[in-house]
């Protein structure tokens, strides 16, 4: 899979250099790119910002230096285009699973007021939020994407089961896990878990599963999964 990423912050992406996504990328399971929006600005400052028409506050990212940027990838208008957006439609577990399928995808991250609406009508095939809340930029935005989605590429995490276990599959969170020691502190790891009954260990593991999920999150048992 390839990802490219166009900011105004390139410096903001050293996480992604890091762990699993790092291994990933040197291995070539992963190709991460990351463009300097003002690299293309026209003017001498790299100014990539102006004044909105109409009035109001704050500045907003021109079009003309993200349409170059956007369009000097190669392969850009195959590629999946996501602008990281308050307005776009909720990141989830389901949508990360769809977007790993997808050989090319690129974020566009935004800054002060956003960007100019033309930017998002000529390249953008879907906007995505994070959640109900706005950031100062799209960079942290689109590292959760890239975080989400490029785990579930086949072999970067080293299996398929690693996330076949995980939070919001099947509609429901994880249940509790535990390593050594057997005891901390007083507390113990349950008598299930190492009985070597591993049918008791699976029906456990879905009784907790459900528990915590009525509990915490009621509402992803009243979906359709």
């Amino acid at each position: 899979m390839k990802i490219d990423i166009l900011t105004l912050f390139p410096e903001s992406f050293m996480p992604l250099k890091e762990s699993i996504i790092s291994r990933a990328t040197k291995t070539q399971k992963l190709e991460i790119n990351i463009i300097n929006i003002r690299d293309f600005s026209k003017d001498k400052h790299k100014k990539c910002d102006d004044y909105t028409f109409g009035g109001g506050p704050g500045m907003l990212m021109m079009v003309q230096p993200i349409y170059d940027a956007m369009t000097s990838i190669e392969g850009y208008k195959q590629a999946h285009k996501i602008y990281l957006s308050p307005k776009g439609k909720t990141f989830s577990q389901s949508r990360a699973k769809e977007l790993s399928k997808i050989d090319h995808i690129i974020l566009l991250c935004g800054h002060y007021e956003g960007v100019d609406q033309r930017a998002i009508d000529l390249l953008i095939n879907e906007e995505i939020s994070i959640g109900d809340y706005v950031l100062t930029g799209g960079e942290l935005p689109a590292m959760v994407v890239v975080d989400a989605v490029s785990r579930l590429v086949p072999t970067v995490l080293g299996g398929e089961e690693s996330t076949e276990i995980e939070s919001f599959e099947n509609g429901l969170l994880e249940y509790p896990q535990y390593t050594k020691p057997r005891e901390f502190m007083g507390l113990e790891v349950p008598e299930v878990l190492i009985s070597g009954d591993h049918k008791k260990v699976d029906e456990w593991r879905k009784n907790e599963a459900e528990k915590i999920t009525k509990q915490r999150r009621p509402d992803l048992l009243n979906k359709d999964n």
